[in-house]
């Protein structure tokens, strides 16, 4: 009964199924792989958040580049606040504001970003305090350069004169005649009066959108594991019933001719 496995077209589809579930177990576990290491990067960056808040800050030429390592690290540097910037559309403890961003000339001449702070309305530069002058130390924490586009920093641009819509370097790098480090720092202290901004995680390290999207693939890959499998036993259980009915004679002839052939004597009759 089971001899049509054998038969090239049987032979196709068994091939095509052991070859199909081991791709979909390993394609699903490697998601899956995925989505534990952004919970370990996650649970790995608040614990390290955790611990530079107690940690004694270190010159910012220790912690660069910035990685998920150091981001978040407590830093110091010396210099002079030069330009400054305000960063519009930035929500701090559910309400809208402004950062207020100054650029610290370092003795090596590159200028750091600094956020000394947060204030809430519509980025006004009446608004924003004037930087200290003269040389200063500051501290805060490390932070990479921001994309547009992600983790709620806007990507819109068009933005009126003094203001910027990211804090990196190819942004801030064509807004100031002076090279600008790969980093930004924002003070523990809120400058001025203003409130302080909070580090953000290391970037890829939360529980995001696209560690999400690799638990969703984690399913689908084994689902199609599972249909592979499913497909396979229904066609087998066809093809299993087709020849019993075979067998047993209840499959009519398939191209039956409905003319029947005439006798002999019919035929001569007919002449």
């Amino acid at each position: 009964m089971y001899r049509f496995l054998l038969t090239p077209r049987w032979w196709g589809i068994n091939v095509f199924v052991l070859l199909a579930i081991p791709f979909c177990v390993f394609m699903g576990s490697w998601q899956l792989s995925r989505f534990e290491d952004r919970v370990q990067d996650h649970r790995s960056a608040g614990e390290l958040a955790a611990a530079a808040k107690t940690e004694a800050a270190r010159p910012l030429a220790e912690l660069l580049p910035v990685d998920k390592a150091t981001s978040g690290r407590q830093v110091t540097a010396t210099g002079r606040y030069g330009e400054q910037l305000l960063v519009p559309d930035r929500e701090l403890d559910g309400r809208s504001g402004f950062y207020v961003l100054t650029l610290l000339r370092t003795e090596g001449g590159e200028a750091l970003p600094v956020v000394r702070g947060w204030l809430p309305g519509d980025a006004d530069v009446a608004k924003a305090p004037a930087a200290p002058s003269g040389e200063v130390t500051v501290a805060g924490a490390l932070q990479a350069s921001e994309m547009p586009g992600e983790n709620g920093v806007p990507g819109q641009g068009g933005l009126p004169a003094g203001q910027t819509g990211a804090i990196s370097a190819a942004s801030l790098v064509n807004l100031v005649p002076y090279d600008v480090y790969d980093a930004w720092v924002t003070l523990n202290v809120g400058d001025s009066g203003m409130t302080a901004v909070p580090a953000a995680a290391a970037p890829n390290t939360g529980l995001d959108l696209k560690a999400f999207q690799n638990l969703g693939y984690t399913g689908e890959w084994f689902v199609f594991a599972g249909f592979v499998v499913f497909m396979w036993f229904r066609l087998l259980r066809r093809e299993v019933e087709f020849v019993r009915d075979a067998e047993l004679g209840l499959i009519p002839d398939p191209d039956p001719d409905p003319t029947p052939t005439p006798t002999p004597g019919e035929e001569r009759a007919s002449v």
